[in-house]
């Protein structure tokens, strides 16, 4: 399976993946990409910062990103006919 299904999968389950889930889970080590994959397909997915602790105590920002929705296919009869001319 591919790394995007994966993360798409991720998503389908849990609406939301950080980087952290993506490496511990999955070993995807560039999570980044996948997203910008992603959203140039037309998903539209938030980022937002997220503070964890490491496992030496000190703080770190990670990505978290979350699914907002889907591509919308239309084929052309549907969007011509949202309009008048």
């Amino acid at each position: 399976m591919t790394q995007r299904k994966l993360v798409l999968e991720h998503f389908n389950k849990y609406k939301k993946i950080t980087s952290w889930d993506a490496i511990m889970e999955y070993g995807i080590t560039r999570l980044a990409n996948i997203i910008y994959v992603l959203r140039n397909e037309g998903y539209v997915i938030e980022s937002k910062s997220k503070t964890v602790y490491t496992r030496l105590g000190t703080e770190t920002t990670i990505a978290e990103y979350i699914l907002k929705s889907r591509p919308v296919r239309q084929s052309a009869i549907q969007f011509a006919s949202e309009y008048d001319y």
